[in-house]
Formats: C-alpha cells, sequence, structure tokens
C-alpha cells in the first residue's frame, strides 16, 4: 500500500522550503550576526562622516549641482572623497 501523505508530511516536518533553506538561516550563528551589525554601523558612521564633509564643502564653494550630486548618489563615501581630494581643488 503506497503512502500518499508521505510528501505532505516530510514537507510539515521540514519547514515550507522543504529543508533547503535550513542551512542558510544563520550561517555562523550569534558572532556573524553580532558581526554584520558591527560592520554595518561602522559603514553608516564612514559614509556619514565624507558625506557632511564633502557636502560641506560643496556648499562653501558655491557648487550646487555638486551638492545635489553628492546628496543624492551614495557610494559609501567613494565619490565624496574623490570630490574632496581631487575634484574641488581651487585654481591657484
Amino acid at each position: 500500500m503506497m503512502d500518499y501523505n508521505y510528501g505532505y508530511d516530510n514537507m510539515m516536518r521540514s519547514g515550507y522550503w522543504g529543508g533547503y533553506l535550513s542551512h542558510w538561516t544563520v550561517p555562523l550563528g550569534i558572532v556573524g550576526i553580532a558581526f554584520g551589525g558591527i560592520l554595518l554601523a561602522f559603514l553608516i558612521v564612514w559614509s556619514l562622516y565624507w558625506k557632511g564633509r564633502s557636502l560641506w564643502r560643496a556648499a562653501h564653494h558655491n557648487s550646487k549641482p555638486w551638492f545635489v550630486t553628492l546628496l543624492i548618489i551614495n557610494t559609501l563615501g567613494i565619490l565624496d572623497i574623490l570630490y574632496i581630494y581631487v575634484l574641488s581643488k581651487k585654481k591657484k
């Protein structure tokens, strides 16, 4: 006699995805979550610091196009650093 409920029972025991994603739920445990949180906090502070410096410099140079560009585009500080040290140098 065939057990027609085997597939359904197996799916119910292992979750909706049939256990395929169970190893992806918490790959590194609490250490991975903590490290990810610290990394995220660092990237936020890093980005805000460079964004603030570049926006301040663009405002003081009366560069509205650069101010709007730097305000809208977020590149984790890369464009902001380039603007501060390369693109906004005053002509001598």
